[in-house]
């Protein structure tokens, strides 16, 4: 097969597929990326290969540079992170099924071999090689995360009971639902299935909750059981908190929360990084992330009570993202049974489902919904979907949901009738899918391509532990070593304890320094840098470096010793017109030598140093090293200083990237991968206008061809008729002319008999004119769709090409923006360590090369 062919904003499905005679077609079906943001349901039984067609759209997203939440009530989704570019069979050995190698009578090494094979072979039946697994794998970032275990990333829930950052005057809706929510989630966990308007349970929580998050409070689950115990108000409705939810039933509801809280299980559920959509969608470095979220060891209460949560996240930040019309993240669900089924039932989440689905269309965040079965799901949510991917149906019950849903999206004129649909999607196979999308004028059947993940099937949790230690090590959960934890807010921090002057250790040797600090003028400003490092820790740090003999006789004492320094603190201003934006930037530098004859060397003196953490006092009982007379002169220091501000001013830039065909800059301190996720997004909208205006220009070429089509066609039914009337007449005059033989008339029947003939002659030269006509005209529609077609995919690649063309831009601060905060004498603290050969020295304050 031909290679993929890769398009801006385009997801590479497959190929078409020609039900009739159970063939692939040459065409790649190709899916607007944009299209998503209406959302999709992907239905198919078990072995329709409905699992797989979501692992594709994910793979297309992730190269697409959009990120994913995958919330994998199986463990299915996992097999994103079994991308293998090389696909060596010893890549597929640790993950291939033993029980199908015994099946197959085969080794674990054979049967991985074969499996190597098989999907080396399958990638290149749909146009894909290594190189494109290897650009997937590169793309995002992948992580599992395991809400409740720590088999893989450990991810808190508690920052959900926090106040959002939302305004209860432009929100006051989606808070109350936000709400409804987090207390129907936390009841259910401990089996209460509670009515938001008739459990008193649900009330109590609901106006707990709104009352703190109104005053902007933030909660945890301890503070709630506490406000269970005693509320921070007196009446609900028109009766007081005892008479509507006397005080002993309210304990019983704290036991139950308190014994939830007290379970060692809970643990795992408020340990790990905080859920944070923003952090699970892009990394650090602004690297968009493919977060799956592994629920498969959850008992079904525990699954209802996360997802709730996560998808009031979702909502919470998507909110605070500027709107769009292109695609920002994707949300995908794997599995929907039973968290949004159809009326009566209600569960935690099928409220904020709903909320997106009807929302998040604004915000470019897509929503991807797959199940075995339509009655699974909702009409509302049926309806909400622009794109159905339709698989193999198990049960006819299942087809007729199904075709009821796609009656409330049909496309009017252009859209096939049901029963059209119920032959195609009862003609369906293996990995075969209807696809049924709004934005197109016609449904397409399409086989589905090769996944590039290997399709190992659902992991276990331990084998989840083993992808993950492979893939990345998990981040620690527990604070690390020598750091504290934050104090309870209201309880002062205890002051920061002082490293010691000295050690208790006598001194062995008089000290050859003073213990006076050198005189200065008073206009050389002198500050001293804290002595944060002991005499134990640097006796460690010189155990490491130095021999273990020069170590132990340090152990014998030392003392705190000053030597001077440089110190030099700025702050810059970067204003950038163009880009109408400004960065500020807060430099330090700090020169720990002079050379003699010689200037500073701000060039490789900056450091990450802050003004508050400097002390205007010695440590007591420290000594001084001699102050030379370059630092110690008011008029030498005034001469450095401006030798400082001319360093900032000329060798001070920052850069930024610019794109002049979507006139886009990057913002001061944006990481690459943000801004080419702008840039995309901007572009892909360009693109569209583009698009639009071509696609505008020629329908009106269009129109006017089909509009002198139908007048021909209408012409060329009346010249048949004028033809066939004239065959007529000229065959009624035939007879007449033969009658006409044998009697008077016979000149004149002759005459008309010719004249009908030129008439029926002149008809058919019509009939043949108008047909030519319109053959022309047919092949002119057709040369003019063909044209349009290559002129926007010409577009396309050019606006793909447009995306790389990125220059650099310098920006420098002007000789006004340069402030200097602070330039004075640095008093840096060394532990001075005699030894019998000399003496040593460590430094008491570690600073941080910038």
């Amino acid at each position: 097969m031909e290679p993929v062919e890769e398009r801006l904003a385009s997801f590479y499905l497959g190929q078409e597929y020609d039900l009739t005679q159970a063939s692939l077609l040459d065409e790649q079906v190709h899916y607007d990326a944009r299209d998503l943001t209406t959302h999709a349901v992907c239905l198919g039984m078990t072995g329709s290969g409905k699992t797989g067609l979501g692992i594709v759209l994910l793979e297309e997203a992730t190269l697409d540079g959009v990120p994913s939440l995958v919330i994998d009530p199986k463990g299915d989704m996992t097999n994103l992170l079994l991308t293998f570019p090389e696909l060596r069979p010893e890549d597929f050995a640790p993950w291939v099924n033993p029980d199908d190698a015994r099946r197959k009578e085969m080794g674990l090494a054979e049967y991985a071999a074969r499996t190597a094979e098989q999907w080396r072979q399958g990638l290149a039946g749909s146009g894909q090689g290594p190189d494109r697994i290897q650009r997937l794998k590169d793309a995002a970032e992948y992580a599992i995360f395991t809400p409740g275990s720590s088999a893989g990333r450990q991810v808190s829930v508690l920052q959900t009971l926090q106040a959002p950052a939302l305004s209860w005057a432009e929100d006051s809706e989606l808070l109350r639902d936000k709400i409804e929510s987090v207390a129907s989630a936390l009841l259910g966990l401990i089996g209460i299935q509670a009515d938001p308007v008739q459990s008193r349970e649900h009330i109590l929580l609901s106006n707990i909750f709104e009352r703190a998050w109104q005053s902007g409070e933030d909660l945890d689950l301890a503070q709630l059981i506490l406000r269970v115990q005693k509320p921070p108000f007196s009446q609900l409705g028109v009766f007081p908190v005892d008479t509507f939810f006397p005080e002993k039933d309210r304990m019983a509801l704290a036991m139950q929360l308190n014994s939830l809280l007290a379970s060692p299980s809970f643990a795992d559920w408020i340990q790990g990084q905080p859920l944070d959509v923003g952090e699970l969608l892009h990394s650090p470095s602004g690297k968009p992330r493919v977060s799956i979220l592994y629920l498969a060891h959850l008992s079904e209460a525990e699954k209802q009570f996360f997802i709730t949560l996560l998808l009031e996240q979702v909502i919470t930040w998507m909110r605070a993202q500027p709107g769009t019309t292109s695609l920002r993240a994707l949300l995908y669900m794997d599995e929907m049974f039973g968290h949004l089924p159809p009326s009566p039932a209600n569960p935690p989440t099928k409220k904020p489902f709903l909320t997106l689905l009807k929302q998040a269309r604004a915000y470019g965040l897509g929503l991807i919904l797959a199940t075995q079965n339509p009655v699974d799901l909702d009409y509302k949510a049926l309806s909400n979907a622009g794109t159905w991917f339709i698989g193999r149906m198990q049960a006819d019950r299942d087809k007729q949901r199904l075709l009821d849903g796609l009656e409330g999206v049909q496309l009017g004129e252009g859209g096939l009738r049901r029963s059209e649909f119920d032959k195609l999607i009862s003609a369906l196979q293996s990995r075969v899918f209807l696809l049924h999308n709004v934005h197109e004028s016609r449904p397409v059947v399409f086989h589905s391509r090769w996944a590039m993940s290997y399709l190992r099937g659902p992991l276990t949790r331990p084998q989840v532990q083993q992808l993950v230690a492979e893939s990345a090590a998990v981040p620690a959960t527990q604070p690390a070593a020598g750091i504290e934890p934050a104090p309870e807010p209201g309880v002062p921090r205890p002051p920061e304890p002082r490293a010691a002057a000295a050690p208790p250790a006598a001194e062995p040797k008089p000290v050859p320094y003073s213990k006076v600090p050198p005189q200065l003028p008073s206009a050389v400003k002198q500050v001293y840098l804290p002595a944060t490092l002991s005499f134990k820790r640097a006796l460690d740090k010189l155990a490491h470096k130095e021999d273990a003999i020069v170590a132990r006789e340090a152990e014998a004492g030392g003392y705190l010793l000053y030597r001077p320094a440089l110190l030099g603190l700025a702050t810059l201003r970067f204003p950038h017109n163009k880009s109408r934006q400004t960065h500020t930037e807060e430099m330090a530098y700090l020169v720990r030598t002079l050379e003699a004859g010689g200037g500073p060397e701000w060039a490789e003196s900056r450091v990450r140093l802050e003004a508050q953490e400097l002390e205007r006092e010695p440590a007591a009982d420290a000594y001084f090293v001699e102050l030379g007379s370059d630092l110690g002169s008011a008029k030498e220091l005034r001469t450095l200083e401006k030798e400082f501000e001319d360093y900032l001013y000329y060798n001070s830039v920052m850069t930024l990237q610019y794109n002049s065909h979507v006139d886009l800059y990057s913002e001061f301190g944006e990481t690459e991968e943000a801004y080419v996720r702008r840039l995309r997004s901007a572009a892909e909208e360009a693109h569209e206008a583009d698009a639009q205006k071509l696609k505008t220009k020629y329908e009106r070429e269009l129109d006017k061809l089909e509009d002198r089509l139908e007048r021909e066609e209408r012409e060329l039914e009346e010249d048949k008729i004028e033809y066939d009337s004239r065959k007529q007449e000229e065959l009624l005059s035939g007879v007449e002319s033969v009658i006409g033989l044998f009697s008077r008339r016979r000149s004149r029947s002759l005459s008309t008999a010719s004249r009908k003939r030129r008439m029926t002659r002149q008809a058919k030269a019509d009939v043949d004119e108008s047909e030519e006509v319109i053959e022309d005209l047919e092949e002119d529609i057709a040369d003019l769709e063909e044209k349009a077609k290559d002129e926007l995919d010409e577009l396309a690649e050019l606006w793909a090409e447009r995306i790389d063309d990125v220059e650099t831009e310098e920006v420098h601060p002007r000789r006004a923006d340069v402030r200097i905060e602070l330039f004075a004498v640095a008093w840096m603290p060394f532990w001075q360590i005699p030894l019998a050969s000399g003496s040593l020295s460590v430094p008491a304050y570690e600073v941080e090369q910038a």
